[in-house]
């Protein structure tokens, strides 16, 4: 692996000027959301060993993954149902390594000259990406008044294999479906909401509008643990499709829908399934939602069963994989995945010891959109 130099069109400045940029957009996000702690996983502590590892290792991971395929060849990858490139996963690629990042400069451990170049390289990689999974000129939702439309081009396809809600029956059913994916996806994905995200709105000729849920990893899959609690689930990747009516929408780039009125579903006038685990809408008809449901609440048991009988190092080992491992996509639409060190704790061991120890949310000083991640000093 060659050493890390800076990137092209990057220095000090322009490294400062990104940072306040996903300051500002972390910042409101963090605002937006109520920050909790499980009773069952030690998430606060999880994340800030995987963010760590993020800083420390990120960008020679980046190097790697962009001499097998282009961070814009694998943006656009995003734009086909069936992969994890999305909308959280880019935010997450270019913001754990800078919480990571805040937790080094706390304690004294932070080289400024070596950041220059380190977050120059993860910021390459991201803009580049995230340029390209978009295509319409902006990086991020919070840039699109929250838009995010990677799959424009199959609306027609998907609208057609929606169905009319005939029923209140009908209706329920729906809505017991998306509880149990959803809470299947949390659990597994050890109590964060990355395993489902939404996009949209995608505007529909006759005023409605289409809300895409894609539900990603819900079988056996990186996650070691998912081989003994998920592999009844009877497809890998779905999208629902909801079709509304007087609802509008914004997409968060934690990949979160923000309707208006808050509860949608009553609104849904038509919906359609579709396994895309091989990379198409293939629709889901019959009793194929009945027995996802099934396997989906069946397999969130196993699981909760698992994670109780986990000690505090097991579940803190496992939950900051599912952070650390939000750059594996990329690297496995660039076929390398196997090939890299995805091994966590590795680099935070010498933090470890007091890092694992936290619980519920650390307390500090006041932050804004300024402040939220430092800049880098420069010379005055």
């Amino acid at each position: 692996m060659s050493d890390l130099v800076l990137p092209a069109g990057y220095d000090v400045g322009e490294v400062n000027r990104l940072i306040r940029y996903h300051s500002e957009v972390s910042w409101r996000l963090t605002e937006q959301r109520t920050a909790l702690e499980s009773a069952l996983i030690p998430i606060t502590a999880y994340i800030l060993v995987a963010c760590i590892e993020c800083y420390r290792r990120y960008p020679e991971l980046m190097q790697e993954i962009a001499g097998a395929m282009s961070p814009e060849e694998i943006g656009r990858a995003g734009r086909e149902p069936g992969n994890e490139i999305d909308t959280v996963r880019l935010w997450s690629i270019a913001n754990f390594p800078l919480v990571g990042r805040n937790v080094l400069a706390g304690v004294g451990m932070l080289d400024w000259d070596a950041d220059v170049v380190r977050l120059a390289n993860v910021f390459d990689f991201w803009q580049r990406a995230a340029a390209a999974y978009r295509d319409d000129g902006t990086l991020q939702c919070a840039d699109a008044d929250g838009r995010s439309t990677p799959f424009a081009a199959a609306v027609d396809t998907i609208v057609a294999e929606c169905r009319p809600i005939a029923d209140d029956v009908e209706r329920a059913r729906i809505q017991r479906l998306n509880a149990l994916l959803t809470s299947h996806e949390f659990l597994l994905w050890f109590d964060t909401r990355a395993g489902y995200q939404d996009s949209g709105p995608y505007p529909l000729p006759d005023g409605r509008s289409l809300l895409l849920r894609q539900f990603v990893k819900l079988g056996p899959s990186d996650f070691a643990w998912s081989h003994e609690t998920a592999s009844d689930m009877p497809y890998q990747h779905v999208v629902a499709a909801f079709v509304l009516e007087g609802v509008t929408f914004g997409i968060t780039d934690f990949g979160t829908a923000v309707t208006k009125p808050e509860d949608y579903l009553p609104h849904v006038q038509a919906f359609g399934l579709f396994d895309t685990s091989n990379g198409a809408f293939d629709p889901i008809e019959g009793d194929g939602l009945d027995r996802l449901a099934a396997a989906a609440k069946d397999a969130q048991k196993r699981q909760y069963r698992l994670i109780a009988g986990m000690t505090r190092d097991e579940k803190l080992h496992a939950g900051a994989y599912v952070y650390f491992s939000f750059l594996r996509p990329f690297a496995r639409v660039a076929g390398i995945d196997d090939q890299l060190d995805w091994t966590v704790p590795r680099d935070s061991l010498d933090l470890y010891p007091f890092v694992s120890l936290i619980e519920g949310t650390p307390e500090g000083p006041q932050m804004t959109g300024e402040t939220y991640y430092p800049q880098i000093p420069t010379a005055t």
